[in-house]
């Protein structure tokens, strides 16, 4: 009976974890662009229309040595409308952008939010360990709660 208890807590663990690592690996290619500003061509983006997923507009870059773009896409979020104003940085070799700054951080970050929360209820009914659970839940529920809030105001 105790190598079934074992087995089932490994398994248990081993799907939260890669839950987790899953939440992670998702998010940095996103977080890469907004946190490592070293080198990366940064500037603004005013968007010109969107469609249910992306949204279209023209970039004129903040760095020196790069050149004004007619024609960059953004992944839509909740906050973009015509005529707006947002900072970006633009992936490398592409025309893809992504929103800088404080929003543009915990926008990246919403992966891993939801990742959280899948793994809270893992651990607390896989593991049966429910503050470790709750603790899941809060971090994963506040990430998506601030994203949403500094996106929406």
């Amino acid at each position: 009976m105790n190598a079934l208890l074992l087995l089932r807590r490994t398994a248990m663990g081993a799907v939260a974890a890669l839950l987790i690592v899953a939440g992670v690996w998702a998010s940095w290619g996103t977080a890469q662009h907004v946190m490592l500003s070293d080198d990366r061509e940064r500037g603004t983006m005013r968007v010109t229309r969107c469609s249910s997923d992306t949204c279209v507009g023209s970039y004129v870059p903040s760095t020196e040595g790069f050149e004004p773009r007619a024609k960059v896409v953004i992944d839509r979020s909740i906050a973009e409308e015509k005529g707006m104003r947002v900072p970006v940085a633009v992936k490398p070799g592409t025309s893809e952008v992504v929103r800088t700054g404080g929003p543009g951080f915990l926008h990246a970050w919403l992966p891993l939010g939801g990742a959280l929360l899948l793994s809270a209820v893992v651990v607390a009914g896989g593991l049966r360990m429910p503050r470790t659970a709750w603790i899941l839940a809060l971090a994963g529920g506040t990430l998506l709660t601030a994203s949403f809030v500094t996106l929406a105001f």
